[in-house]
């Protein structure tokens, strides 16, 4: 355990050593802040009887956060461990390699929830300005950010496994990117889709990620989502300790 605490400070804090890290906070701060403006002008005039949130994730920006800062967070996981010749000394070192994957894993997720961590006092801004405690209610607030972070949970661990496939930065960054778009695209409105069989669309149903943050946004902890991102993330793992188990006997 004192292994691992040390190599996920010492992800963690790669992050706020270099430019790249405070770029992803900013980035998640302007997005949001644009995601504000937008809900704030779609409601000007209107009675609003939903949680904030629930009107906050029927815009793109979350997903557009999510898609653009997970191939930054995650590419200098195992990539730039490569590139710069630590990666062969950190895997001579006593640990497993499960060691170094989940502290990978629970470095990127940590500064994932860090960077979208101030969206929390935005919310509770603009409670205090508006008077409306109705629209911010506190379990609501806290489902949503469930929701993120199962969301964050999966891009993490999918970017890097992509980290681990390369040695180099802008490939990891730009497959985590194409895999994060398939992955969303995948469940996007499957019930729009003409062109789908019926027996798809159920299926199609229980991975849409959209679907699964609409409920989250609207106060609903619902179980098999907690499944659905629980066993994803877990093999997407799985699949990153085997191939880090396959490179370090190469």
């Amino acid at each position: 355990m004192r292994v691992f605490l040390t190599l996920v400070r010492r992800e963690l804090g790669s992050y706020f050593k270099s430019f790249s890290g405070y770029v992803v906070v900013a980035a998640v701060l302007l997005l949001n802040g644009f995601s504000l403006v937008d809900l704030i002008e779609r409601v000007r005039g209107h009675a609003v009887h939903a949680p904030v949130t629930e009107l906050l994730f029927q815009t793109y920006y979350f997903w557009l956060v999510v898609l653009l800062t997970s191939p930054v967070i995650t590419m200098r996981a195992f990539a730039a461990e490569k590139s710069s010749g630590t990666y062969e000394a950190l895997m001579t070192t006593p640990v497993g390699d499960w060691q170094v994957v989940l502290a990978k894993f629970a470095g990127t997720f940590s500064f994932f929830a860090l960077a979208w961590l101030p969206l929390m006092a935005v919310l509770l801004a603009l409670r205090q300005i508006t008077g409306v405690a109705a629209l911010f209610d506190p379990p609501v607030v806290a489902s949503t950010f469930v929701g993120i972070l199962l969301v964050g949970s999966l891009f993490m661990a999918l970017g890097c496994l992509a980290s681990a496939l390369t040695r180099s930065e802008i490939i990891a960054a730009m497959v985590t990117f194409l895999w994060g778009i398939g992955l969303w695209m995948l469940g996007y409105r499957p019930d729009t889709s003409s062109l789908m069989p019926a027996w798809a669309q159920p299926a199609l149903e229980q991975i849409s990620m959209s679907r699964h943050m609409e409920d989250f946004a609207r106060g609903l902890v619902v179980g098999r989502h907690l499944v659905f991102y629980a066993s994803a993330t877990a093999f997407l793992l799985f699949v990153t300790q085997r191939v880090v188990q396959s490179r370090r006997w190469k």
